[in-house]
Parts: C-alpha cells; sequence; structure tokens
C-alpha cells in the first residue's frame, strides 16, 4: 500500500511537472548588454547601407517598408550619428568609430542654422556626443557655432526661442514656441560652461522658465504649441500640432517636458526645475491610460484607446529621462521611476516593439508615430526612437555597473 501510495505522488509530481511553466525573466544586465549587441548589429547595418550616398541620413520607412532618408536639414538628421557615438561609447571599435564620425560629418552645415530650432536636436546629439568621447577640438568648434545660431531665435520680450518661422501651415501663431523646444536647450548649458559665456545659459534658463510658466495645466500636462504676442510678450493661443487635440496630453510632448527640465536640473541645480520633473513624471506614470507594458499611446487622450496606436519613441524618451531623474530623488521616488524605466526597456526590446535584423528598414524599434493629425509618419520606427532607446540602455548599463 506504502508503495503504491509513493508511486502515486510521483507520478502526480511527474503530471504537475508537466505544467507550463511561467517563463523565467532574464536578469536585466543581460537583457541590456544583449539589446546594446543587437542594436550594434542594425545599426551597421543601416550605416552600410547608405555608404555611397554621403548627403544622407536614416529618417523612417515607407509603406513598402523602404528606408526614407532626409538630408542634414531636416530635424532628425542628428539621430543616426548620436546612435553610432553612444554605440561606439558601449563598444569602442575603430569601424563604430568610423561610421560615426563618417555620419556626424554629413551633419556639420546644420550649424549655421538659424530659421528653426532644431539645431541643438542636430547638433548636440551628433557633434556633442563626438567631443563627449573623442576630445576632438573639432567638434568643440561646430557646437560654438551652433550654440551663437540657436540664440539668435531668442526674443528677450517673450523670452523664449522661437520654434517655427512663418509657413502656411503655422500662420495661425504669431510666435510659436513647441515643448520640444526644451531638449535643444542642453547644447546651450554645455556651450555656457565650455567657452565660459553666460548668454548662452541665460537664454536657455529663460526659455524654461517661460515655458515652466505657461506651458503646463494645472495636472502638469503640457501643451503642444504655446504662441506669444510679440508686443506684450505674453501667451496668445494655447493648441496643438501634433497631439489629438488643443487639451489633450500628446505623449512625445509628455516626454520632452520631463526630459527637458530633468537636464535643466543637472545643468543648473535649480530645484523648481527638479520640482517640475517629478510633477510631470508623476503626471504620466499615474495617468489611467498608461498600458501595462508602461509604453504609451501616441496621445494619452486618445479616443480610440486602447485600441490607439502606441508611441515607441515616447517610450524611449521618457525611459531615457525616469533613469536620469531616478538619481536626483528620494529612495521610494527612484525605485518607482526606475521599477517603470525597467519595464520599458523590457517592453522596448521584446519582440512587440524590436525589430528583426535585417528588417525595419535596419531601424532598431517598430511602432512610433510622428505626426498623426497629420497623417505622415504613423506606426513605423523613427530614427529618434532608437537614439533614446538606446541612450536608455546605456543609462541603465552605468546604474547597473555602479
Amino acid at each position: 500500500m506504502y508503495r503504491q501510495f509513493l508511486s502515486f505522488l510521483l507520478l502526480l509530481g511527474l503530471f504537475n511537472g508537466c505544467a507550463t511553466p511561467e517563463p523565467k525573466e532574464k536578469p536585466l544586465g543581460q537583457l541590456v548588454d544583449e539589446s546594446l549587441e543587437f542594436a550594434t548589429q542594425h545599426s551597421l547595418l543601416m550605416a552600410e547601407s547608405l555608404k555611397d550616398q554621403p548627403d544622407r541620413l536614416p529618417q523612417t520607412i515607407d509603406k513598402e517598408g523602404k528606408l526614407v532618408t532626409c538630408n542634414s536639414a531636416w530635424w532628425v538628421s542628428g539621430f543616426f550619428p548620436g546612435v553610432l557615438w553612444y554605440l561606439y561609447e558601449n563598444t569602442p571599435t575603430d569601424t563604430l568609430k568610423d561610421w560615426a564620425t563618417n555620419y556626424t560629418m554629413r551633419v556639420e552645415d546644420q550649424k549655421y542654422t538659424t530659421d528653426n530650432h532644431d539645431v541643438g536636436f542636430m547638433i548636440f546629439c551628433s557633434f556633442g556626443n563626438a567631443y563627449r568621447l573623442t576630445g576632438d577640438t573639432l567638434y568643440r568648434d561646430v557646437i560654438r557655432t551652433a550654440s551663437n545660431s540657436l540664440i539668435t531665435r531668442f526674443n528677450p520680450t517673450i523670452g523664449c526661442i522661437r520654434s517655427w518661422d512663418y509657413a502656411p501651415w503655422s500662420a495661425k501663431w504669431q510666435y510659436p514656441v513647441i515643448i520640444d523646444n526644451m531638449m535643444n536647450l542642453e547644447m546651450l548649458e554645455w556651450a555656457s560652461k565650455a567657452f565660459d559665456d553666460t548668454i548662452y545659459s541665460h537664454v536657455a534658463e529663460t526659455h524654461a522658465n517661460t515655458t515652466l510658466k505657461n506651458h503646463f495645466r494645472d495636472d502638469f500636462s503640457s501643451y503642444h504649441v504655446v504662441s506669444y504676442d510679440t508686443i506684450s510678450g505674453q501667451p496668445e493661443k494655447k493648441n496643438t500640432a501634433q497631439g489629438y487635440s488643443d487639451d489633450s496630453a500628446w505623449a512625445r510632448g509628455q516626454g520632452w517636458g520631463l526630459y527637458g527640465y530633468t537636464m535643466m536640473y543637472r545643468e543648473t541645480g535649480n530645484e523648481a526645475y527638479l520640482k517640475q520633473a517629478e510633477n510631470i513624471a508623476d503626471f504620466i506614470l499615474n495617468n489611467p491610460n498608461l498600458p501595462e507594458d508602461k509604453i504609451p499611446y501616441w496621445d494619452f487622450d486618445a479616443p480610440d484607446i486602447p485600441n490607439a496606436k502606441r508611441d515607441a519613441s515616447a517610450g524611449a524618451i521618457i525611459c531615457s529621462a525616469l533613469i536620469e531623474l531616478s538619481q536626483y530623488v528620494s529612495a521610494e521616488k527612484s525605485k518607482a521611476y526606475l521599477s517603470v524605466a525597467e519595464m520599458q526597456l523590457r517592453s522596448l526590446s521584446s519582440p512587440a516593439y524590436q525589430a528583426n535584423l535585417g528588417e525595419n528598414g535596419n531601424f532598431i524599434l517598430e511602432h512610433s508615430v510622428g505626426h498623426m493629425p497629420n497623417g505622415t509618419e504613423v506606426d513605423v520606427p523613427l530614427t529618434y526612437a532608437d537614439y533614446y532607446y538606446v541612450e536608455a540602455l546605456l543609462r541603465m548599463k552605468k546604474l547597473l555597473n555602479k
């Protein structure tokens, strides 16, 4: 009888063992290393694909899945060079350095850009990382010229750098300033320290202060566009261009604000910027429309949630910002921010968002949204999604290796 009972227990154990076990979660450090290696493979294929087109840079893909490129004047031109520099930082090979140098120099002519605010994106993501990693003064000189170009767009009456000049689609605004513009202030803060000239930091901090005052609602969500009256210097309109509505929370815009004020706290030590970053983070992380995998819908107020398109670019920007912000806040908040950032990295590094090698135009991530109201770059890879994803991976790796 005992033997029969023992056999029954063994058989029960055997059948229980046949149940599908829960998949074991990969250690975060391993996931980060593997994702950076995978990103390197994608990016080397991308670099090779454009080696015979020396004036082109990656932008997205078309409806047939073919690579769409841009010239240096398009606002995203600096992101792929930046990706290459980040990957070189992670794995310092001559091949990566040569490609990073090649693609960086494709953007050099934008140091003279004075007709839009994106010179910070174009030059600092490329030349800023190049100088940080090599110390070559050629890169430093380009950043200085670009910083001088950017501050020509500052209006002291308004206290902001103008985002867009007059165009048919922007005619309704006297002096439009978009939340994205916060990202271009990093180059100015860097220039102020590098060249010992407070003109750059004055412009950056005045812009950040004016934006803090006028761009945010009571719940710390952000408008996309605030236009100013050029005589009084006061806001005249608060609208959107790329969000669902004037009063909605466009996801990437919330990411730009979070990243921008986190960066401004790092550069200045101004507690008001840190508090603003925390408030924006709390709005995002406590939003009932933030999906379980923590990759936001393209707009937090999109009418077709939960069927709305996701925006991996917004997820990557928010993830990178949260990793940095976690280093400036209380232990409790730090843990909460890093927990979400880890979930975002795991999501972005999964087959749900990470493309197969040799597909997706050689971009790393799928499922970003550029301009939904205009119907352009919807549910496609975007070069800046890759940039902030790789940056987030590197930031997490540095934390894990502390």
